[in-house]
Formats: structure tokens, C-alpha cells, sequence
């Protein structure tokens, strides 16, 4: 019988040698001095040998405790190589089949589909708050309390609408599962109700034409980045979408034509989007061109042209000029739009919605392509670039 003191003493020879200890098994000292567990067994008058690991990562206890189970099983009539073989191919599918290797599966089929933006900030949230708890349990596996629980710890710290869309995110991954035979349904569908709604928040916007004029001037005479300055003029005017604004590239604006074509790709609703450019606007972009024009993009980051400008940016400029969270934000331009040119210049709700990209849809109940009532939004677009500067000049 060996002990570890015996181990131990075992030297490397000129060549490798056994030292049983019982029942078949026995450590293999090679020439290069490692000790290998090994176990001999008979199966239908056939001699093998079973791999149980090297000493000391693997112990003298633990080489017998797997030598018996090994043992057990053989006497049970298993091979304990092919149980060895089946477990490594059922693990190396339960790998594949796991909710992370699932879920990077449908990642990477439907990121093609989505804005850079989402995908990755919809990869993040899987990373951080939904793999280290799910990522490796097979997809099959999971049962709604189980998460439940994971969705909780996002829930615990506040974020509840990041709860809400995380678990929306683990709900179409089960169903790509399902689709693709990996899961028999959608546990998630059974958790509804089961985290608190969302207390949803409008951006705030001002929508009084007497505020809005000296916030209009304050934009006029922004002291920061040239860059931003441009993109804080042009924000009013256009009313997109601050994201949309701040990713604008050279090739989608035709400044003879007086037209910015942004793709479907880039837009929220996948439809491509067609913004008519008033004078003004046709002006600002004349203006920035000869900085940033040999760069993909129209606005490009301070610290690489390579890269758009910051999110941050027009948001910190808002608040360097005294306007919090509560009195305005970028994205509430498109809210001052809507409402002046619907309760002031009077223009139809639905050539209003259409130009900020909402989808909207005809009297049959289909939506307007990208092209729909564009001479009466060009017309639209150069009225409220006037307003806009009569109100700031009043």
C-alpha cells in the first residue's frame, strides 16, 4: 500500500516505472519525474487503463475515492473509459447548449439587424448581470425562479427599467433556443407581473416660446468645442434624435439637394429617414466642413476624428449653461418641436410626426414610405428654422 511519504521518496529512472497500490490501481513515476495515477482493468477479456490524474494535484485519497467509484462501475458491467467518453461529449454539449453560448449565438445572428449603440449595450447587460449567475446552466435547464432571482439583483439596486429589458433580452433568447431545438419554451412568460412597473419619465423639453428664445441665444453664444458648438445649433433645427444627430456621416448629407439621408441601420424605428435641410442648416454644415469633411463623420470626437462625438457632450453643454436634467435635455428638442409647430405654425400632426420618424400611417392603416409629404416637410423645415430665429432674435 503506498502513503504519501512513499510518494514522495519516488525518484525518476532511466525508465518510467509502477508502484501499485492495490485493486489495480498504481502511480506511474516517468523519467522526467511526474507521477501519474493509473488504474488496470479487465472488460471482455480486454486489458485497459484509466487515466485518474497527476500527483499531487490529484491525492492519494482522492486517486482511490475515483478508483473505487471506477471499480463500482465495472462491476456493474460499465466501461469505465466509454463513461468517460459519454460524459466529455454530453459536457461538450451541455457547453454548446448553455445559456451564454445560446445567447452569444443569437447575439451575433441578429447584431447585423440593430444599431452599434444597442448591441452593445445589450451584450454588456447580458455580461454583467445575467451570465455570471445563468451563463453556463444549460438553456434547458432554467426554470423561471431561477430567474427570477437573477432579474432581482438588478432590480435591487434601482434599475428597474434595466431589469424590465433584460428580462425582455433572456426572453428572446429562450425563444431562438426553442426555435433551434435547444429548449422546449420560454420560461419568462411565466414571470409577468412579477417586477414592478416602470415609472416612465418624459425628456424634459421647453415648450414655452418666452423660455425658449434666451435658450436659444445662450446656444448662439456657447463658448466650448467648435465641434459642439455647430451640433448644438444644428440640434433645434433638425429635431433628431441626439444620437442620430451626433453619428451623422459626410456621405448622408447632400447639401445641394438640402437633404440628410439617414440609413435604416442608424435609425430606431429601421426605416430609412429623410431630413430636409432649411438654409440655415445648409449653412452650419457649410460651416464645419472644411475641419471635419475628410472624416467619416460630420461631427467627430475631440479625442479621436475616427470616432463621433461624445453622447455626453451636447448634455454637458446644456448643463454648462445652466439648464439641469428637469429644464431641458437634447433629446427634448424634438418635444419643443412637435409642440410648437403644431400649436404655433399649425402644421398637420401627422406631417409633424412623420418628420420626427414616429411611425405613422395613412387612413388605411399603412405606414408613409421615407418619401411621403416631403415638399410639405421641406416647406415645414424652413418655417421653423425662421421661427426659430425670429424667436431668438425677438
Amino acid at each position: 500500500m503506498l502513503s504519501d511519504r512513499k510518494i514522495k521518496a519516488l525518484k525518476p529512472k532511466d525508465k518510467s516505472y509502477k508502484v501499485s497500490d492495490g485493486g489495480g490501481l498504481y502511480i506511474e513515476v516517468s523519467t522526467g519525474g511526474s507521477k501519474l495515477w493509473r488504474y488496470k482493468y479487465r472488460i471482455n477479456d480486454k486489458e485497459k487503463r484509466l487515466a485518474l490524474g497527476a500527483y499531487p494535484e490529484v491525492s492519494l485519497k482522492d486517486a482511490r475515492d475515483k478508483h473505487q467509484i471506477a471499480r463500482g462501475d465495472l462491476a456493474n458491467g460499465i466501461d469505465p473509459s466509454e463513461k468517460r467518453k459519454t460524459e466529455k461529449v454530453v459536457n461538450a454539449l451541455s457547453a454548446q447548449n448553455s445559456f451564454e453560448a445560446v445567447a452569444i449565438e443569437w447575439h451575433t445572428k441578429f447584431k447585423p439587424t440593430w444599431s452599434e449603440n444597442h448591441a452593445h449595450k445589450l451584450l454588456a447587460r447580458l455580461k454583467n448581470d445575467v451570465f455570471p449567475w445563468l451563463g453556463t446552466t444549460p438553456i434547458k435547464d432554467i426554470e423561471p425562479p431561477t430567474i427570477l432571482a437573477t432579474i432581482r439583483r438588478i432590480e435591487s439596486r434601482g434599475a428597474i427599467d434595466s431589469a424590465h429589458r433584460t428580462m425582455q433580452t433572456c426572453g428572446q433568447i429562450f425563444r431562438y433556443a426553442v426555435a433551434t431545438s435547444r429548449a422546449d419554451r420560454d420560461p419568462t412568460r411565466d414571470l409577468k407581473g412579477a417586477i414592478p412597473p416602470v415609472n416612465k419619465s418624459h425628456f424634459s423639453a421647453i415648450i414655452d416660446p418666452e423660455k425658449l428664445a434666451p435658450l436659444l441665444r445662450d446656444i448662439h453664444s456657447y463658448q466650448g468645442q467648435f465641434v459642439t458648438l455647430i451640433a448644438f445649433k444644428i440640434l433645434p433645427y433638425v429635431f433628431v434624435r441626439p444620437r442620430e444627430l451626433r453619428r451623422a456621416e459626410w456621405k448622408e448629407i447632400d447639401l445641394k439637394n438640402k437633404q440628410w439621408v439617414i440609413p435604416a441601420s442608424k435609425m430606431k424605428m429601421k426605416v430609412e429617414h429623410i431630413i430636409p435641410l432649411s438654409t440655415q442648416v445648409v449653412k452650419l454644415f457649410e460651416e464645419i466642413q472644411p475641419l471635419t469633411s475628410k472624416w467619416d463623420f460630420v461631427f467627430t470626437g475631440a479625442r479621436s476624428p475616427l470616432r463621433p462625438m461624445s453622447e455626453n457632450a451636447l448634455l454637458a453643454a446644456l448643463r454648462n449653461l445652466g439648464y439641469d436634467k428637469h429644464t431641458h435635455t437634447p433629446h427634448g428638442f424634438r418635444a419643443t418641436a412637435r409642440t410648437l409647430l403644431d400649436e404655433k405654425l399649425e402644421f398637420p400632426i401627422h406631417i409633424i410626426e412623420q418628420q420626427l420618424a414616429h411611425a405613422v400611417k395613412d387612413a388605411n392603416g399603412r405606414a408613409y414610405n421615407r418619401t411621403a409629404h416631403l415638399p410639405q416637410r421641406t416647406k415645414m423645415m424652413q418655417e421653423w428654422a425662421d421661427y426659430l430665429d425670429n424667436l431668438r432674435e425677438s
